[in-house]
């Protein structure tokens, strides 16, 4: 990271999500806390012939409140996500971009992250090629099914002519969103960055290829409670779909022009496993040193960790990791510090599973209330640290750590805090 300037403090101004259990960010936010499941049997097609019949899907969902109805029927499910939950972030902040002059706008950047994009376009294009002919193919295939295309898209409606990012990292890669966002904002290069992630991956052939691996839960007679991170009889993992953006600006920027911070980034690191496709380091070693990293680079310490939004995923290996490294990280801090898991409420969401993380920290540090991990009845004797079973908690929330961990060892982490003077 650069060396810091006090007056490049990168705060959040604005939240925006659409998610399983809430199509914004005040019904997601209350759901969460209220430890409402988002999981049913799969809507988006018929699931008979599978073996996993259940997802976390999006519901009710019009994306023509956010994009042109031609423009909306041409780009992929992920891209209707971002530009619903960047419209709501936008809103939610008060910036008006349409006033800024060009010069202002040249600040403005937009990061927002995938694991796989439109990927149904492939699907959905090789099928009519297939059954029609070449001629039949959407001339629009390759940019909706493109990654870069959500923050792409965001850039267009607003006029933002900053720098426009995507990584793509698979569970880590909307954590990583933050970390840009702040090196944008702490390098002085952006004064203003549209933060986030957006996955729609709830189609046949990933469902197929998931419960093939062996990954998803098989509970289909009971899918409320399908996702249970951190138990001992968990089975899997649900698969979700949704998307998130915030606006982080400078705190500088945001003070100029009359803006009430929500919570600041104040830190972030990357590591890798360097082991496995899909599995994590059994020992936790890289997920344990990026959070050590994360909190070096916030210029915090574990003591003053005052909760810990897990991956959590509800897979056997990952809980028991993720266990492990924040025992390591966190020495006997890590007995005292409470921890939750979003995907108890809302499966995993893949690419914009860390927005979603984001997002309840977020809520945690401005409603002063930890979400619970949902369907935590029975705890892995592995895993045995506070992780808020069942029922939101009351506390002091001044700094929350952020963990994504994704497929091939991408670990991230993400550190927020309450702004402070």
């Amino acid at each position: 990271m650069p060396e810091r300037d006090p007056a490049r403090r990168a705060v959040v101004t604005g939240l925006g999500a659409v998610m399983p259990i809430g199509n914004d960010f005040p019904t997601y936010w209350s759901n969460l806390v209220a430890g409402v499941t988002g999981t049913r049997r799969i809507q988006s097609f018929d699931p008979s012939a599978f073996e996993v019949q259940i997802a976390a899907e999006v519901l009710d969902f019009d994306p023509t409140k956010a994009m042109e109805p031609k423009m909306a029927r041409r780009m992929s499910r992920f891209i209707h996500f971002t530009m619903a939950a960047g419209k709501e972030a936008v809103e939610d902040s008060g910036i008006d971009f349409a006033s800024m002059t060009q010069e202002e706008r040249d600040r403005v950047g937009v990061v927002v992250n995938t694991g796989g994009g439109g990927i149904e376009q492939i699907i959905d294009g090789t099928h009519v090629h297939d059954t029609k002919g070449p001629r039949f193919v959407s001339a629009f295939a390759i940019p909706a099914l493109s990654g870069s295309m959500g923050a792409a898209m965001l850039s267009m409606q607003y006029g933002l002519t900053g720098p426009v990012m995507t990584q793509v990292a698979a569970c880590a890669t909307s954590v990583i969103a933050f970390h840009d966002a702040l090196r944008l904002i702490r390098s002085g290069e952006c004064d203003v960055v549209l933060t986030g992630g957006s996955e729609a991956p709830v189609w046949p052939m990933g469902v197929a290829a998931l419960s093939n691996m062996g990954a998803l839960s098989k509970r289909n007679d009971s899918p409320e409670t399908a996702s249970r991170p951190f138990d001992a009889t968990r089975d899997g993992f649900v698969l979700g779909e949704g998307g998130g953006v915030v606006v982080v600006e400078s705190l500088e920027h945001a003070r100029n022009r009359g803006a009430t911070p929500i919570a600041e980034v104040i830190g972030g690191a990357l590591t890798a496993d360097a082991f496995h496709i899909s599995a994590p380091e059994p020992t936790g070693r890289g997920q344990a040193r990026a959070m050590t990293l994360a909190l070096r680079n916030a210029e915090v310490t574990t003591d003053e960790v005052d909760y810990i939004v897990a991956h959590g995923t509800s897979t056997s290996l990952n809980d028991v990791t993720e266990t492990r490294a924040i025992k390591a990280a966190y020495g006997d801090r890590a007995y005292k510090v409470p921890i939750s898991s979003p995907k108890s409420m809302i499966g995993h969401l893949v690419g914009a599973a860390g927005i979603a993380s984001a997002l309840a920290a977020i809520g945690a540090i401005r409603d002063q209330v930890i979400p619970p991990t949902a369907n935590l009845h029975t705890p892995d004797p592995e895993c045995d640290l506070d992780y808020v079973p069942l029922v939101a908690r009351k506390a002091k929330v001044e700094t929350v750590s952020v963990n994504g961990f994704g497929f091939g060892g991408q670990n991230a982490v993400a550190v927020f805090r309450r702004v402070v003077d």
